[in-house]
């Protein structure tokens, strides 16, 4: 579900103000008395008791300050969550591949600089030029297997592949960009890491992870996920399927290998994070190399260093990184200034409460700021009409407020997300952690304040007049898109609504409207995938389907 948090935050390059943690700070934090009591209700909210749900650690100064779990770890067992419960990482295991090459670096058995090519004389070109480095920070422009249209989900990924299997398919494909040319999250990179790792240390990659971190550290539940599949200490992954909660399916646990085939539970994610960030996993030097931004050929740079995401809360920067996949959704944050480290892992792919969300509450709460929560209001949206418009912000893109079909949505570029009412001119994002207020200035000018997660204080625009009309596009061209298309998944429908606009459907489920930003590019209302149409020798054959980093692509077989 898209959340006005992706949409309204502007993300802040986390380079000079990013540094090691700091030390005898966590006593200067305002943290509430009952905060132990306070995580438990928003633990015990986020999820159900009798369902797949979630366990949490928060760690401040070293010192556990909570810990809890929530749910089942196996349905039919009723084996409840607990914070010592074992959970599919998912991409949270770049980390550990990330410090095992740094390791290596340390050990001068490898260099950031050296090419793929070192390792494997005959990859291709452009590809063999990209770097370790640029395979860390995901701007290395090499195929990423996760994301060719139909391997995923296909017979390969569905058995056990050995690294030689994963790499041969990542250098099947040319590669989609130069090095250095662009950052673009990939999958692949990570594998051709562990591809690395074992080649310089003669053993697979998670043995290095478990000889070189786990066993030192007493990490006991840190494994490869192709070891303790069945193991009654590790959650069984679920996902919606029918209505209800049934256990995921999905590629072999192979396929995820040094991009996220590890297991873990939240006490070892966090003796994981305290020593990584104090010195006890690589040196100062690498470390400041692993938390330093990305950066392009063209001098540009992306918040991401190697396995970690550079991001802000509360205005102070953080370390974040998460995974996902079928039958799991993890998220983890650390606040160096405040020593502050908060993970929520979940055995459902289609969780109750986005554990990115929950660790974003803890940590605000831990850090004395607290994020509000709001009640939705029923109100006369006639009575709100003068709020409506077209707002503009000192700093900051232009915002359109608006109503549409009797919901209420908040707009900036092509992207929109619905907001509910709480009341007294406040708005809030059911999904995300980001609200709103507008109120009137004293020369009539409505203000509107944004209070986003990630910043000290809240955004303020100004109503400058109404809001822009929507994209109308022709029916006749509307008409050309509607039929049935067969992707690499469902089949999916695109079809015309009582109103005239379009929806979109997989098979088996129910529609969805897509809003019209172009003539080609449509967007799924209330979430965060956009549809193309393609149009060839003057007809529309095919569509693309787009959700984060992942590509769905359909072929027209019926009108």
């Amino acid at each position: 579900m898209m959340t006005i948090l992706k949409l309204l935050c502007n993300v802040a390059l986390v380079t000079a103000t990013m540094t090691g943690p700091t030390t005898a700070l966590a006593a200067s934090i305002a943290q509430p008395a009952d905060f132990s009591a306070q995580a438990a209700a928003l633990l015990d909210a986020a999820y159900p008791a009798d369902g797949p749900g979630a366990a949490v650690v928060v760690m401040l100064g070293g010192r556990v300050i909570f810990s809890g779990g929530r749910g089942l770890a196996d349905l039919e067992a009723r084996r409840p969550i607990t914070p010592d419960t074992a959970f599919r990482l998912g991409s949270i295991t770049k980390q550990f591949t990330a410090a095992v090459i740094l390791q290596l670096v340390a050990e001068r058995r490898i260099s950031l600089d050296d090419p793929i090519s070192r390792f494997f004389p005959d990859y291709p070109q452009p590809g063999a030029r990209a770097t370790v480095r640029q395979l860390l920070n995901h701007v290395s422009g090499i195929q990423d297997y996760s994301k060719i249209p139909g391997w995923m989900g296909g017979e390969q990924s569905l058995r056990p592949n050995t690294t030689a299997d994963l790499v041969a398919v990542i250098r099947s494909r040319p590669s989609p960009s130069a090095p250095g040319q662009r950052w673009e999250y990939n999958n692949g990179g990570y594998t051709m890491l562990g591809a690395i790792i074992e080649q310089v240390s003669g053993k697979p990659w998670h043995q290095a992870v478990t000889e070189r971190i786990a066993q030192p550290l007493g990490l006991a539940t840190i494994a490869y996920a192709g070891k303790v599949e069945g193991d009654p200490a590790t959650a069984r992954g679920y996902g919606e399927e029918g209505g209800r909660q049934r256990p995921a399916r999905g590629v072999h646990i192979s396929v995820a290998h040094a991009a996220g085939g590890l297991v873990g539970s939240v006490s070892d994610m966090a003796r994981w994070a305290q020593a990584l960030h104090h010195g006890r996993v690589v040196s100062p030097e690498l470390y400041r190399e692993m938390i330093r931004p990305a950066r392009l050929a063209n001098g540009s740079t992306e918040p991401y260093g190697f396995g970690l995401r550079l991001r802000q809360i509360r205005g102070r920067p953080v370390l974040v990184h998460g995974g996902a996949g079928r039958g799991l959704d993890t998220d983890s944050a650390y606040i160096p200034s405040e020593d502050l480290f908060v993970a929520v892992f979940s055995n459902s792919d289609d969780a109750a409460t986005d554990p990115a969300m929950l660790v974003r509450r803890l940590a605000a709460l831990a850090l004395g700021e607290p994020i509000p929560t709001f009640t939705r209001a029923d109100i006369d949206l006639r009575s709100i009409e003068p709020l409506f418009g077209a707002y503009e912000a000192k700093d900051g893109p232009p915002r359109r407020f608006l109503a549409r079909d009797g919901k209420i949505y908040i707009g900036r570029g092509v992207e929109e997300v619905e907001l509910f009412a709480a009341g007294d001119d406040r708005f809030f994002d059911p999904g995300g952690l980001t609200w709103l207020k507008i109120a009137r200035r004293a020369d009539g000018a409505h203000v509107m304040e944004i209070h986003r997660p990630d910043a000290a204080a809240a955004d303020r625009a100004v109503r400058t007049g109404p809001a822009p009309a929507a994209l109308a596009v022709s029916p006749e061209v509307l008409q050309d898109y509607v039929g049935s298309y067969a992707t690499e998944g469902p089949v999916v429908t695109v079809a015309l609504n009582a109103d005239g606009g379009l929806t979109i459907a997989p098979a088996g489920q129910n529609p969805l409207a897509m809003r019209a930003v172009s003539e080609t590019e449509f967007r799924i209302e209330g979430g965060m995938m956009r549809v193309v149409f393609h149009r060839e020798n003057d007809e529309v054959n095919r569509l693309t389907i787009y959700r984060g980093a992942r590509e769905l692509h359909g072929r027209r077989v019926s009108r």
